[in-house]
């Protein structure tokens, strides 16, 4: 102990200010117990405006007051948070201002693994419940993107295992974003790294990966830490573009892997889950080449078969022409005959149909009164009283049926004068005058019969041409003709009544 000279002694005591006595015991107390190491469960953390922190350490019998100065907050490598049971390094020493001892903490580690997978329990319910890990959020890979970036130290095997392994199965284009993968600085480098990414624009001067890879390699838990922080696994859980986990060994699990979108045990494995084998897809797509050609093929060989069948079924479409060709020139010269007979039928039919005279109709009707009559007279000598009254009625029937006669007689006469208009007008519809008024014309032999073909004419031989307006004479030389004009044929006057109609042609 530090001998202490009393200004004044009272017997044995010696007398102290209350300064004098908080320094004497801080200074007793700081060379006692100049380094130490505590361990105890955090309690009542806070963090004021000035940076410093402020917490305690308890166990089941104590409470320790611990302090944690500006500077040394971020160099620790935890977030203290309550109920964490940690080792905590520092000097003892006191405050005099509320006579308390307290440990100004240098360093803190967790308190082993049990505490540290307990704590990572925690968080993980905690995010959980958050719906981060949920399997809806989940993404699909694509299937071969562009660019992939990857997350991870520039300097260790795992940035060359996984470009290695590119390279084997299909190389990509890499964007390599640098972070420390340890220490109290890579949880904030790794959600800064994944939020860039996210960050770039899609047209950018830097291309934007279409998946990222989030890798590290195999580690205690305490150096893979930095992948159970609530920074990164958010990072992760908020990242649009697809997120692979590649951290540590297979058998290490950590939050990014619950909040990643696909879960690879290393990171060569995350390579291989990226991009397919560049040799499978050109083997599958020359299989799918050759499949394609041999099912055009086999079409083909079976749209040739049916169509040989098909042709065999088939005539010869240049005979079928001629055929038809034939048929209309048998149809035409057909239609030629048929036409001329047609006209000459209906001219018979037109001179047979003689229309009977009004007045011998009259005549046959007077004679058939005149008999009648004469009847009448012989009845009416036969018969007295009565009868006399019957021939009354006759004769006025008679009357009446005289005075009907002349009306039908009247009206017959009408109705057959219409008659022969129509057939008048059809006649000459028939005529061939009309054809030779259309641009037409008629030739004739010597003979007057008509010439339906050039092979019946020898030079020499003289023809008749009939126009619309009139008929010349020609004769057939070595390819001229000297025509001989003559007058228009004379209009022929039809004939209204019952006598002949005269030719037609």
């Amino acid at each position: 102990m530090e001998n202490l000279d009393p200004p004044s002694i009272v017997g044995n005591v010696p007398e102290f200010s209350v300064s004098e006595l908080s320094f004497a015991l801080k200074r007793q107390l700081e060379g006692a117990f100049p380094r130490v190491r505590v361990r105890g469960e955090i309690s009542q953390p806070s963090f004021p405006r000035s940076g410093h922190c402020y917490f305690r350490l308890k166990d089941e019998n104590a409470v320790l007051d611990g302090v944690c100065w500006k500077g040394t907050v971020p160099r620790l490598g935890i977030k203290i948070e309550e109920g964490m049971e940690v080792i905590a390094t520092g000097k003892i020493t006191t405050y005099p201002g509320s006579s308390r001892y307290q440990i100004i903490i240098d360093t803190m580690e967790l308190a082993g693994e049990g505490a540290l997978l307990k704590l990572l329990e925690d968080r993980r319910k905690k995010l959980a419940a958050e719906g981060l890990f949920a399997q809806e959020r989940k993404r699909p890979l694509p299937f071969l993107p562009e660019v992939i970036g990857v997350v991870t130290s520039p300097s260790g095997a795992v940035i060359r295992d996984i470009l290695h392994r590119l390279a084997d199965r299909f190389p990509r284009r890499v964007l390599v974003w640098p972070v420390s993968v340890q220490g109290e600085k890579a949880a904030g480098e790794v959600a800064a790294a994944i939020a860039g990414f996210n960050h770039l624009p899609v047209e950018g001067p830097v291309p934007r990966p279409g998946v990222l890879i989030v890798a590290r390699g195999g580690g205690s838990l305490e150096d893979l830490w930095a992948f159970n922080e609530e920074i990164v696994v958010r990072a992760a859980a908020a990242s649009t573009i697809p997120l692979i986990s590649a951290v540590g060994h297979e058998t290490d699990t950590t939050l990014i892997d619950f909040a990643s979108d696909r879960r690879a045990p290393t990171p060569t494995a995350a390579a291989e889950m990226a991009v397919p084998v560049r040799a499978d897809l050109l083997a599958q797509t020359l299989d799918f080449g050759q499949r394609t050609m041999a099912c055009m093929t086999r079409a083909l060989r079976e749209a040739s078969t049916e169509l040989s069948g098909l042709v065999r079924g088939l005539g010869d479409p240049r005979r079928l022409i001629e055929e038809r060709q034939q048929r209309v020139d048998v149809s035409g010269e057909r239609l030629a005959i048929a036409t001329r007979a047609l006209v000459e039928r209906r001219g018979h039919e037109l001179e047979r149909a003689r229309l009977t005279s009004p007045v011998a109709v009259i005549n046959a009707k007077e004679q058939l009164l005149a008999s009648e009559g004469r009847a009448l007279d012989g009845a009416m000598r036969r018969f007295k009283g009565d009868a006399l009254q019957k021939y009354a009625r006759a004769f006025d029937r008679l009357e009446q049926f005289g005075a009907r006669l002349q009306r039908h007689s009247a009206d017959l006469l009408q109705h057959g004068q219409r008659q022969v208009d129509q057939i008048g007008k059809l006649l000459e519809s028939y005529s061939f005058h009309s054809v030779l008024r259309r641009g037409f014309a008629l030739v004739r032999d010597k003979d007057g019969q008509p010439v339906l073909a050039a092979a019946g004419l020898r030079s020499g031989d003289t023809i008749g041409i009939e126009f619309g307006d009139g008929e010349v004479r020609a004769r057939i030389g070595d390819g001229t003709a000297v025509g001989t004009p003559r007058s228009a044929p004379v209009p022929r006057k039809r004939d209204t009544g019952g006598g002949n109609q005269g030719s037609l042609l």
